[in-house]
């Protein structure tokens, strides 16, 4: 990820006489902390961008819908991250717009509540540059809707107020008038105000407001590390205290609160407020993240593997030509099946090239990774596992030809079964799982600040790769620390045992979903 500003040099491969197009800004709400509060607009411009500019406070997973040029711009300073002020981001958008590029400048919430979006369409006006505004969900509305928190209602409040808890520094006096706020016949909702807490509500007292009035305040809302703590004017700023409250963080005030034990929602999620340690590949991650945030944990994605393709394609293209030929055709994950329905599209034909040939799925999940190919799986086992597969399969395939397309590693269960059972078997490499050297810093920070509260192990394989890459020092303490591990699979539980990990849940349905099943099923009984 680059943090440097642009040369002034010609891009590549245009000729330094021709002039440059001039690009376009378009300044996107990203949402408050939960990716999925991203608008369809936003997702548009994300896909089609080439550089992206991001605030701080926006999910770094939206990152995963760009494969544009990425930069952080924070406005303070994190793990080594360069401070940029208002000025040189405005500088930073205009100097790439110049080069003809499309820019998201990807902003917390949205652009223009409390975001200095207005600054920056003034900066790019002044300037000539065309620019673009994508309204977002700012942290008010969605922070208080995900706490269960009704910032109106027909009869209690029929207005609400946005109000700033962080003036400008160079302000000679402040614009907020408090005997008005504290006769304000609604619901006050103050931004980046929790470093002033005790003084905003001690100021609404003074200024008779009753001190009674419920306060809510909720840090990192709509994350799954959300916290909501309730009080009231006099009793607030203590308990906040007491619960060590972070930013970013919202305080509302007004009778509504009242309603959040009726209505909230989001807390109760089954894994809300778990933090995962996912050992999934990078091309594997984003189908799990939707379902992960679903059900209210968040994750950290530590890969000890890479999926790539084979390292020729000559054998699979070889089984490609010959497709039809063959009775079944086996499927054991679903990187095998995009692999080689991706080849098949990439050399011009599609799913017609089956003819006759059914198709075996190891389990729901492999079967799921057909559908984009128009198909069906004719077979899927009870027991989602290379036994079971091989069990249901062998009375169907005496005699028969069998096209199984694989990974460059794995057990030999499947193969063996099925040469036993009389079938004339063919493999076909599809794709390589490469072993991943090292985790990123981020990743072994949150380790050795024991953040993580589960690593789901996948696979045999998965489970020894965590092992490797798990640090002494981390192994050292499992049994003390938060961390426990969940296995999808028996087979998979002892290879984690012998390699070290000490299982705490296992899946009884052997797919991710029930994985995370497991997890919630533990973690409710721990409580």
């Amino acid at each position: 990820m680059s943090h440097s500003f642009p040369s002034n040099s010609s891009p590549s491969g245009l000729d330094s006489s021709e002039p440059v197009r001039t690009g376009k800004v378009y300044l996107v709400g990203a949402g408050s902390g939960d990716p999925g509060l991203l608008t369809l607009r936003g997702l548009e411009l994300l896909k089609s961008a080439d550089l992206v500019l991001y605030d701080g406070l926006v999910n770094p997973h939206l990152l995963d819908h760009t494969s544009a040029e990425t930069e952080r711009t924070a406005r303070t300073t994190r793990d080594g991250t360069r401070l940029l002020d208002q000025a040189q981001i405005n500088e930073r958008l205009i100097a790439a717009a110049k080069e003809g590029k499309r820019v998201v400048r990807l902003k917390g919430g949205d652009p223009l509540v409390f975001g200095r979006g207005a600054e920056e369409a003034a900066a790019l006006r002044a300037a000539g540059i065309p620019f673009e505004i994508v309204p977002g969900v700012t942290a008010a509305v969605a922070a208080a809707a995900y706490a269960g928190i009704s910032l109106t209602h027909r009869e209690i409040s029929s207005c609400v107020a946005f109000i700033t808890g962080h003036e400008h520094p160079d302000k000679p006096e402040s614009a907020l008038n408090y005997d008005e706020l504290a006769r304000f016949p609604g619901t006050l909702v103050f931004y980046m105000g929790l470093h002033r807490l005790s003084e905003i509500t001690a100021t609404l007292v003074q200024h008779g407001m009753d001190c009674s009035t419920p306060v809510a305040v909720i840090s990192r809302g709509t994350r799954p590390s959300q916290q909501t703590v309730i009080g009231d004017l006099r009793s607030i700023a203590g308990r906040v205290s007491s619960a060590k409250l972070v930013p970013p963080s919202l305080i509302i005030v007004g009778q509504c609160i009242s309603l959040r034990d009726s209505i909230a929602w989001f807390e109760q999620r089954p894994l809300f407020g778990l933090r995962l340690g996912i050992p999934r590949a990078p091309s594997q991650q984003h189908s799990l993240l939707n379902r992960i945030y679903e059900l209210g944990a968040e994750p950290l994605f530590m890969p000890v593997i890479e999926i790539l393709p084979p390292e020729s394609w000559e054998q699979v293209d070889a089984a490609l030509d010959r497709l039809s030929t063959f009775d079944w055709l086996v499927l054991t994950s679903s990187n095998g099946t995009e692999s080689l329905f991706s080849r098949l599209w990439q050399r011009g034909a599609d799913a017609r090239a089956l003819g006759s040939v059914k198709i075996a799925a190891i389990g729901p999940g492999t079967a799921a990774s057909l559908e984009p190919f128009g198909l069906r799986a004719d077979l899927i086992p009870g027991t989602y596992r290379a036994e079971g597969l091989a069990d249901v399969l062998a009375p169907h395939v005496r005699g028969k030809r069998i096209l199984w397309a694989r990974a460059d590693r794995g057990r030999d269960v499947l193969p063996h079964e099925l040469r036993k059972a009389g079938a004339e078997l063919e493999e076909v490499v599809v794709y390589r799982n490469e072993d991943l050297s090292d985790w990123s810093s981020e990743i072994l920070l949150s380790l050795e600040r024991d953040e993580l509260d589960w690593i789901p192990l996948s696979s045999p394989s998965i489970a020894r790769g965590v092992a490797r890459l798990l640090p002494d020092s981390i192994k050292q303490k499992l049994g003390q620390s938060r961390l426990k591990f969940a296995t999808i699979s028996p087979v998979t539980s002892a290879t984690a045992r012998e390699a070290g990990l000490p299982v705490s849940a296992e899946a009884a349905t052997h797919t991710w979903e029930g994985l995370l099943q497991a997890i919630g099923d533990a973690h409710n009984a721990l409580l």
